[in-house]
């Protein structure tokens, strides 16, 4: 039962009941519903954030599960791109230095796999993280195209391999004439005084001087690409294809015992000294050519001589006089 309250008149001097309008009723009525209202809001939203519904927890614990999932792809991805370099590095420092290719340009390792737009199903979802989703997929993008260049490159490498054999076979490894005792080497390679212009000019192979008429030997397997005839220049010339990037060339010949086409072996005869072209006194003439770029010979002498015989060769080719031909 609700209290009744009363005041004093003093103009009656007498208490008199009070009495509450509709309207009062009404604002008190409201400020109790807002004021309950307030406090409903507030103790809701303490309980929906330390009180979470059984989804919400699902949903929270699932994201925070997936952020870590992210971050351990992240550093597997890390440890496979370190992985995969230290390969790439292997293989153009041993590998292919082994077998004399040519290490792989960076510009082709490091190839682009296409811009944003490569993801643009993903961009038209507007996913709340796609940063991070694009930079994850750009780099596992990325290892894919660097270890499908990677594999090219081992293919080759057992190419190269499966090829050993047969590249050693072709390689110049032999002296084109019979001069074991090393006393018919009459210029090396580098510079040296032209015999007719009498001025230093590059040579760019090295000379042995032995009678007309002394065999001259193929140095490596290959194929004959050139057997001319010439009174300048060269003069009676042959060159060889070893394959794997080598040429050797045999100049100032008097004879030849093979024709342009013919398959030889190392050590086949393939001609005779001579003195025909730009030569002053009978002399073989030799270079050998590695990808296109004429090299000293004298790198090549490996199969028939000896150690110390190799290092008085090296003395010999090393002094400065004039060549015997050009």
């Amino acid at each position: 039962m609700a209290k009744i309250k009363y005041y004093y008149d003093t103009e009656t001097c007498r208490y008199e009941r009070v009495r509450t309008s509709t309207f009062d009723m009404f604002i008190n009525i409201t400020g109790l519903l807002f004021a309950c209202s307030l406090f409903g809001f507030f103790f809701s939203a303490i309980y929906i954030k330390y009180f979470p519904s059984a989804e919400e927890a699902r949903l929270k614990k699932e994201n925070t599960d997936l952020l870590y999932s992210h971050k351990l792809l992240q550093k597997e991805v890390t440890e496979v791109t370190d992985v995969l370099a230290s390969l790439q590095d292997r293989d153009d420092r041993i590998y292919r230095v082994i077998f004399e290719a040519e290490p792989i340009p960076q510009e082709i390792r490091q190839a682009g796999t296409g811009g944003s737009q490569k993801y643009q199903d993903l961009l038209d979802k507007k996913l709340a993280r796609e940063d991070m989703i694009l930079s994850t997929l750009s780099k596992i993008d990325n290892l894919k195209r660097q270890m499908y260049v990677q594999t090219k490159s081992y293919d080759e490498i057992v190419d190269l391999a499966l090829n050993k054999s047969k590249m050693m076979a072709a390689i110049p490894a032999i002296q084109p004439v019979d001069n074991k005792d090393l006393k018919r080497l009459a210029s090396g390679y580098g510079m040296r005084i032209h015999p007719i212009l009498k001025v230093k000019k590059m040579h760019t192979g090295i000379d042995f001087s032995a009678p007309k008429g002394t065999p001259i030997y193929a140095t490596g397997d290959g194929k004959v690409i050139k057997a001319r005839k010439s009174n300048r220049g060269y003069g009676w010339e042959i060159e060889i294809d070893h394959g794997f990037g080598y040429v050797s060339k045999y100049a100032h010949q008097s004879k030849f015992y093979v024709k342009k086409g013919q398959r030889v072996t190392r050590g086949q005869k393939i001609g005779e000294v001579g003195s025909t072209g730009s030569s002053t006194a009978p002399h073989l003439h030799y270079e050998v050519i590695h990808k296109r770029k004429k090299v000293n010979p004298i790198k090549y002498f490996s199969k028939n001589i000896t150690a110390d015989q190799y290092s008085t060769l090296l003395e010999n080719a090393s002094v400065e006089n004039q060549s015997l031909g050009y």
